[in-house]
C-alpha cells in the first residue's frame, strides 16, 4: 500500500492551504483572489500568478452576467465538460458551436480554422454573455475582430488559449484591446481547458453566494 492522503475533504483543504502558503495575493480583490486560486489549483503552478492579466472589473461583470441568466460561450467541448453545472446560479446555458454541421464549410469559405469559424455562430448569443477560451488562439482573435467591426460584446472574456502558435499573441491582443470588455487571461503560451473551466467555476461559485 502506498502512503497517501485519501480523504477528499482533507485533500481539498490541504491543496488550498498550500496555495495560500506559496502565493502572495497582495493587492488583489477577494473575488479576483478566488478566481486566481482556482486557476492555480487547476494547473498546480503557483508561479503563474505573475502571468495573470486582468481587468479589475472582470469578477463583478462576470458574476452579474451569470446572476442575470447570461449564457456561457465556449470555444471547445473540453471547457464545457469542465464546468460544474450545479454551481451555475441560473442554470445558465453553456454553448459550444464548434461541432455544428456547417462549421467546416464556413471554415473553408473563411480560410480559417473551425474554431474561428464557429465564433460566427456566437453572434446571436454574444450580448452580455461570458465568453470563454480554453483552446484556440484563432477563436479569440476572431472574436476580437468581429467585435471591432461592431458585433455585440460579451459581459466578460476569460481567455486561456494554449500552445506555441498564436496563443501568446491572442492573449496579448485581448489584454491590450481598446474594446473595454472586462477580461482575465494568462499571458504567454500556457493555458488550456482546465484553467478556463476553473475560472468559470470560481465565478459561478461567487455568483451563487447570497442568492
Amino acid at each position: 500500500m502506498y502512503d497517501y492522503l485519501r480523504a477528499p475533504q482533507a485533500i481539498y483543504e490541504k491543496s488550498f492551504a498550500t496555495i495560500r502558503q506559496e502565493v502572495d495575493f497582495s493587492g488583489m480583490s477577494d473575488p479576483m483572489r478566488s478566481i486566481a486560486t482556482r486557476i492555480i489549483h487547476a494547473c498546480g503552478m503557483p508561479e503563474i500568478l505573475n502571468e495573470l492579466s486582468f481587468d479589475d472589473k472582470v469578477a463583478e461583470a462576470a458574476v452579474a452576467a451569470l446572476r442575470g441568466g447570461a449564457p456561457i460561450l465556449s470555444d471547445c467541448e473540453m471547457v464545457t465538460h469542465g464546468i460544474i453545472k450545479r454551481f451555475l446560479p441560473k442554470n445558465n446555458s453553456v454553448i459550444c458551436t464548434l461541432n455544428q454541421p456547417d462549421v467546416p464549410t464556413r471554415a473553408a469559405e473563411m480560410h480559417t480554422t473551425r474554431s474561428a469559424a464557429a465564433i460566427e455562430l456566437w453572434r446571436e448569443h454574444l450580448e452580455g454573455s461570458v465568453a470563454v477560451f480554453g483552446n484556440a488562439p484563432t477563436a479569440l482573435f476572431h472574436l476580437l475582430e468581429i467585435m471591432e467591426k461592431g458585433a455585440p460584446k460579451p459581459a466578460a472574456i476569460l481567455g486561456f488559449p494554449v500552445g506555441f502558435v498564436g496563443a501568446a499573441e491572442s492573449k496579448t491582443a485581448l489584454a491590450e484591446s481598446t474594446l473595454n470588455i472586462p477580461f482575465v487571461t494568462l499571458l504567454g503560451r500556457k493555458g488550456g481547458s482546465a484553467m478556463a473551466a476553473a475560472a468559470v467555476n470560481a465565478i459561478a461559485r461567487l455568483a451563487g453566494e447570497g442568492t
